[in-house]
């Protein structure tokens, strides 16, 4: 059978969220809510730095490119979900499964790359400050922005062709409310043993060596602000970093709970639990992580607005 695409299935079912039946208008109302709430909040931020001529930096180049990322990751599973609370029998077309599949793992693998870039811009920014606007140029940004895109359209690819080879004989309930690769692994009744091989070297390439990049940024930043000892720099490091620290942690904290938890009995649950902190919650979190602590966006925002009053005082 390896080797072989045997697929005798033509969809799977999305055993979705262990919500009581009762309670399926509220959840799906709250999840709406979000949605629109991560959807509006990206898109604000992206706009913002569009309209505004003070904002076209590579920090801004890099978070703008985040906000894009984090509005297409939540569109990937929540209309999805959205669609099959509101359905009998939750189910998802094969084709469009590995489809999910496939954007999840994008979008999951560049905001990871966004975040080291945006952890490189900083590390200059910080350290190197003379030589800032020679170290991250527009070519430079650019040239780290294609680099994210193409290595993320090859790693999803290189997990979604592997995964088609494999046979899905008469189990295709999915514990789960989209398409996850592991999940999926564990359906299948072929051989296994080359994705599992992928997955663990290319999860070391794609997760681990970015976040121990970013880990390296602010080692370096640290070290750079202790040497000169003044509440100034570290108000510095604080006021410019703080916004990337809290989104790292929010993301890497929610791939850690998700992927590298032991198992449990109740493991389903608990990573139904994680990822909708990875897919739902943070997507909605960062405009305003980044708003909130951000004079700049607060500023463009601001002016754009009263912009919009000017005509009523006339």
């Amino acid at each position: 059978m390896t080797g072989r695409n045997q697929t005798t299935i033509s969809e799977f079912l999305l055993m979705g969220l262990p919500i009581q039946p009762e309670d399926q208008h509220l959840f799906f109302a709250l999840f709406l809510a979000m949605y629109l709430t991560t959807i509006l909040g990206n898109l604000l931020i992206i706009v913002l730095i569009q309209l505004n001529c003070h904002l076209h930096t590579p920090m801004y180049f890099f978070l703008s490119n985040l906000s894009f990322s984090d509005l297409c990751f939540s569109s990937v599973t929540i209309p999805k979900l959205l669609q099959n609370m509101q359905r009998q029998v939750p189910s998802i077309p094969y084709a469009q499964c590995m489809t999910q599949m496939y954007f999840f793992m994008l979008f999951t693998d560049l905001e990871n790359f966004l975040l080291v870039a945006m952890a490189y811009d900083r590390y200059v920014a910080i350290c190197f400050p003379l030589h800032y606007t020679s170290i991250i140029s527009p070519k430079i940004c650019f040239c780290l922005l294609v680099l994210s895109w193409l290595l993320t359209m090859s790693h999803a690819l290189l997990h979604t062709l592997l995964l088609t080879r494999l046979s899905f004989c008469e189990k295709n309930v999915i514990p789960h409310y989209f398409c996850d690769l592991s999940t999926l692994l564990r359906l299948a009744c072929s051989d296994t043993y080359v994705n599992e091989l992928v997955i663990f070297i290319m999860g070391g390439l794609i997760g681990v060596i970015p976040f121990l990049l970013i880990i390296m940024s602010y080692v370096r930043i640290v070290s750079s602000i202790l040497k000169v000892l003044s509440l100034q720099g570290i108000y510095k490091v604080f006021s410019t970093c703080g916004s990337h620290l809290s989104v790292v942690s929010l993301f890497y904290g929610s791939a850690v709970g998700i992927y590298l938890s032991p198992s449990s009995n109740n493991s389903t649950v608990r990573e139904t639990v994680m990822a909708m902190m990875y897919t739902v919650v943070t997507p909605m979190l960062n405009p305003f992580i980044y708003s909130l602590r951000n004079r700049d966006l607060n500023d463009a925002l601001r002016r754009i607005l009263c912009k919009k009053k000017i005509p009523f005082y006339i």
